[in-house]
């Protein structure tokens, strides 16, 4: 990318956009929506490239100044026009205070930031820092649906993920069902499940995995046993050799490291936030390989075909939902920067939301979790009627597999070999556990 010259007319103050964070379906008609309602009003806008890396360094010249020729059919694009990057000026004041002069060098006045939970908790430490020199306004970016807006609205881009997520399992089911083997298919989502049971649910996958049934830490064996559990039990019932199960990624996040020393797949980085890179670590495979390993033993081999749903949906062209909704959160930031209302305008930042057909607009200080510090995070409530819906269509081991004698010797003949005997007390030993000590299985 070139660098681009801006000219610095005298006394004028400007609105600038910058993309953090992974990709979504979406960003690019934020962009276009903020653009095109910002000129309209007579202000001009510049594209800040790569979120805050070149802000961090002093570097003004990694920008465009944005027209409507630039932007007004980007909206039906994939990707960012704008790119996007994980840098962190939150880690040092001096990197706050360079984006902060930087902004200034720029005569700045309004800054929009599009990303999830870490550039919304860097937008919230910039205004506090920036003490009404420069306003903020955050719209929330993330296929996994995780930021603590109200109600079941989604994160924009969460939708498009969810429908190329569903096309792609949709197709996997099929293969799995005519070559008679299973997938172990990890989607998406670094601390929150949304993404992984909406494509599950949507689909009718065999069954779903994720974090937010564990009360506490998640430990791989019980991951494993959930997985080969599902198998036995659908090879006992049903006759059947194939199935797809979904795995949110996020189980790593709770993993404890130590168990995941040495297994092959398992390479562990953090990226400039600290979070695990879980893109890096295969969980997909490992846990193939564990449970083939497993079946193995027994002498009653199994194939399972692993797979990730990640990157495929990320830059995906946005659906007509994601579009309007995309469209009338850059008009919400435009409206709460240039034109505030009385109580929007006490406000030097705040997250763009649209709530029962009104736009609302929320302190970055409501957002933060009080104990953290950091932003608050919106997980699967496994509590409701949708998540428990979700679970009857699965096939998982459940309380009446061993309360029902009859059912739980037909599970531990299929769990058999002429290697390996499982009496119904030893299958009741192994996997009982899954129903009693999970909260998924209460």
């Amino acid at each position: 990318m070139a660098k681009v010259h801006v000219t610095r007319a005298k006394g004028a103050s400007r609105l600038a956009v910058l993309v953090g964070g992974g990709p979504a379906p979406g960003i690019n008609g934020v962009i276009s929506a903020l653009t095109l309602e910002a000129r309209n009003r007579g202000h001009r806008v510049l594209g800040i490239y790569d979120g805050f890396q070149w802000l961090m360094a002093g570097d003004a010249a990694h920008v465009k100044e944005l027209d409507h020729d630039d932007v007004s059919r980007i909206h039906f694009q994939g990707g960012s026009i704008l790119n996007t990057s994980r840098a962190n000026p939150t880690k040092k004041p001096e990197d706050l205070d360079r984006v902060l002069a930087t902004l200034g060098d720029l005569k700045v006045r309004y800054l929009v930031t599009i990303g999830g939970d870490d550039t919304m908790f860097a937008a919230s430490q910039l205004a506090k820092r920036a003490k009404g020199q420069i306003r903020f306004c955050h719209v929330p970016k993330t296929i996994d649906n995780d930021l603590p807006l109200p109600g079941e609205i989604p994160t924009f881009g969460f939708e498009t993920a969810r429908e190329v997520g569903f096309e792609l399992v949709h197709n996997l089911m099929e293969d799995s069902r005519t070559m008679n083997r299973w997938y172990f298919v990890v989607v998406m989502g670094r601390s929150a499940g949304h993404l992984a049971l909406g494509i599950a649910k949507a689909s009718g996958a065999t069954l779903a995995v994720i974090p937010e049934e564990f009360p506490k830490a998640i430990h791989l064996q019980t991951v494993c046993d959930i997985l080969e559990g599902a198998i036995i039990k659908r090879q006992a019932l049903w006759k059947r050799q194939d199935g797809v199960a979904v795995i949110a990624e996020g189980l790593l996040e709770r993993i404890p490291a130590e168990e995941m020393q040495g297994i092959e797949g398992a390479r562990i980085r953090h990226d400039d936030y600290g979070h695990l890179r879980l893109a890096e670590v295969d969980l997909a495979f490992i846990l193939k390989s564990q449970v083939e390993r497993r079946f193995g033993e027994r002498g009653a081999p199994i194939t399972i075909v692993h797979k990730t749903i990640g990157y495929e949906v990320r830059s995906a062209q946005p659906l007509a939902f994601d579009c309007e909704y995309v469209r009338t959160l850059g008009y919400g930031a435009v409206e709460f920067l240039l034109n505030p209302g009385p109580e929007a305008e006490r406000l030097d930042g705040a997250l763009v939301c649209p709530e029962n057909g009104k736009l609302k607009y929320f302190h970055f200080a409501t957002l933060l979790d009080p104990e953290t510090g950091k932003t608050r995070v919106r997980r699967v409530d496994v509590t409701t009627p949708s998540y428990r819906i979700a679970r009857e269509y699965m096939i998982r081991l459940e309380r009446e597999d061993f309360h029902n004698k009859k059912r739980l010797a037909t599970l531990a003949r299929a769990a058999s070999s002429k290697k390996k005997v499982f009496s119904p007390e030893q299958f009741h030993s192994k996997f009982h556990y899954l129903v009693t000590d999970l909260r998924g299985g209460v």
